[in-house]
């Protein structure tokens, strides 16, 4: 079964103006969709909570060490 997404897809803040980025929204249970912002209707990649909080504290790591 699929998990249902329960909210909109949104880009970061951080992203420019070319469209070359991913949407990501929140999906039932506490985990995440992404999706190509170039290809709305495309396939969504789904993300359980813990995969997604893990793959955001490393962003983070990485990011601080800048």
């Amino acid at each position: 079964m699929k998990p249902e997404i329960v909210s909109a897809f949104r880009k970061s803040s951080y992203s420019g103006q070319e469209g070359d980025c991913v949407e990501v929204a929140h999906a039932a249970g506490g985990g995440c969709a992404v999706r190509d912002s170039k290809n709305l209707d495309g396939p969504r990649l789904l993300f359980a909570a813990t995969a997604w909080d893990s793959f955001m504290r490393v962003l983070k790591d990485d990011y601080s060490a800048c």
